[in-house]
């Protein structure tokens, strides 16, 4: 357990706080594995290049991630001040979320399960 007063362990955690703009998406109502390819496509490539590979990507990810990631540029450029040509895509990555679990009628009486996955996508953009 860490040492101190309560203000002093909120500071110290406050402190190696990450400063780099980001935003972040829960329960999108797709898999992980779904967002993933459409992630690692964008992953280190520049705002402008990424923006144009999500734009005419078919995946129903790709429109997501493409809002997520415009909101990122606008966090960047009125929160941090930064000029949203020199930015890259340094992190994005998807973290599972919640099941839906729903029943499929089937033959003879049984029934199968369905699970309707969520993720949590995140993007981090940084300066060049």
């Amino acid at each position: 357990m860490a040492k101190g007063h309560r203000s002093q362990i909120k500071r110290e955690r406050n402190a190696n706080k990450d400063t780099r703009p980001s935003a972040k998406l829960s329960y999108a109502r797709v898999s992980v594995q779904k967002a993933c390819f459409v992630l690692d496509a964008i992953r280190g490539k520049d705002v402008q290049t990424a923006l144009g590979i999500l734009t005419y990507n078919p995946r129903y990810a790709s429109g997501v991630i493409k809002k997520l990631l415009e909101s990122a540029i606008a966090n960047a450029e009125n929160n941090n001040g930064m000029n949203a040509s020199n930015l890259y895509v340094a992190e994005c990555y998807a973290n599972k979320g919640p099941t839906m679990k729903r029943i499929r009628p089937r033959a003879q009486g049984r029934a199968y399960r369905i699970e309707k996955r969520m993720s949590h996508i995140t993007v981090v953009l940084d300066e060049r």
